[in-house]
């Protein structure tokens, strides 16, 4: 899901639960560690603020492959391209 924020830089928001997880440059370098080292998913909801193993497993399942492959350093221009293309389809 996409969110406006007020300086109308789009946010991208992932949902567990009850919990929204908002997908900035620290949550993509906790995603890219995980994926490069090895850590648990306990360990994961740590750092993300979940409750669980269970919330971690979810919230990686939602979170899509373009995303989890994009380098935190990309992220504002991979955030500025998704408010190109929505403004485009208006």
């Amino acid at each position: 899901m996409v969110k406006e924020m007020a300086e109308e830089t789009p946010q991208y928001v992932v949902r567990v639960g009850e919990k929204e997880i908002v997908i900035d440059e620290k949550t993509l370098e906790i995603i890219r560690e995980y994926l490069h080292r090895p850590m648990s998913l306990d360990e994961l909801a740590e750092k993300l603020g979940l409750e669980s193993w269970e919330e971690a497993y979810e919230f990686i399942k939602k979170v899509p492959a373009w995303i989890i492959w994009t380098p935190p350093s990309l992220w504002k221009y991979r955030a500025g391209w998704i408010k190109r293309r929505e403004e485009a389809k208006e």
